[in-house]
């Protein structure tokens, strides 16, 4: 069924040039007649409908047109954190700021990713990110290479969503702009081959660590959650504020398992189908 959240009320709408939208007194314009690019992509407009004030970045929660004011039973847990540090501290596995390379790795195999892929992104995360979160303490590197929570905000990068800001909190416009502008089929899910045109669309200029590091992300979030060959909006935003990485866990330990992602650690899942 497509999905009539007002994220999507944008490719309904006629796409006219400024100076035909100007005549309307109450549309905004989004398409510019000499930009091409933005009559292909529109951003989501009426969220204020279902958001209270979409365009400011929230600093305790993950919100969407599904959850407008984010999972509160979450952020009531995790009061203090910000949206960023939420993400990451399903692998902060002792509570004490600080996530050492095996925790990386124990992680990501408790989420269901077999030792090879683990390994590969314990690798990445704290060999590329230790050093940009222990810059808040110290010039020195950490001969541990741990990553900070406190001050992950350090570790953002390029060529990413933005749906983080500079400081970690989460913007709910953009988040929706992912989908206002990339669910071709206005379903409130992403396919793969839409997640490519994403990272393809965010891709910054001379960045080739933030291309890597936006493919790593996103493949990772489709190997985990994909349902149906599509990651659909409620999923990604509890990717956002983290709190379905403990979803997973407690799923991996039920005889049924978790049925979504691809099956990548041997949980005998290919696709949504358990083959052993």
């Amino acid at each position: 069924m497509a999905d009539s959240t007002p994220t999507n009320t944008a490719k309904i709408r006629e796409r006219k040039s400024g100076f035909e939208a100007a005549k309307d007194n109450n549309e905004t314009v989004v398409v510019a007649e000499k930009s091409y690019i933005t009559s292909k992509r529109l951003p989501a407009v009426s969220l204020a409908d279902v958001i209270e004030k979409p365009g400011v970045a929230r600093a305790n929660a993950a919100v969407s047109v599904n959850k407008p004011e984010g999972d509160l039973e979450w952020a009531r847990k995790n009061d203090g954190y910000s949206p960023l540090q939420q993400h990451i501290l399903f692998w902060d596995r002792d509570g004490d700021g600080m996530i050492f390379p095996w925790d990386t790795y124990i992680g990501f195999r408790e989420l269901g990713f077999n030792f090879i892929f683990s390994i590969l992104a314990t690798l990445i995360i704290n060999i590329n990110f230790s050093y940009p979160t222990r810059l808040a303490y110290s010039w020195f590197p950490d001969p541990w290479f741990r990553v900070y929570v406190p001050s992950i905000h350090k570790a953002k990068h390029g060529s990413d969503s933005g749906t983080y800001d500079p400081e970690g909190r989460f913007v709910p416009q953009l988040f929706e702009n992912l989908f206002s502008k990339w669910d071709q089929d206005g379903d409130g899910a992403l396919t793969l081959r839409e997640l490519f045109l994403l990272m393809h669309g965010h891709r910054c200029a001379a960045d080739p660590f933030g291309w890597f590091a936006a493919l790593f992300e996103w493949g990772t979030t489709w190997l985990l959650i994909q349902k149906e060959s599509k990651v659909y909006r409620e999923d990604l935003r509890a990717i956002y504020d983290g709190s379905i990485f403990w979803k997973i866990r407690e799923a991996r330990k039920t005889p049924a398992g978790w049925t979504q992602g691809w099956g990548l650690g041997g949980d005998g899942f290919v696709g949504g189908t358990k083959m052993f």
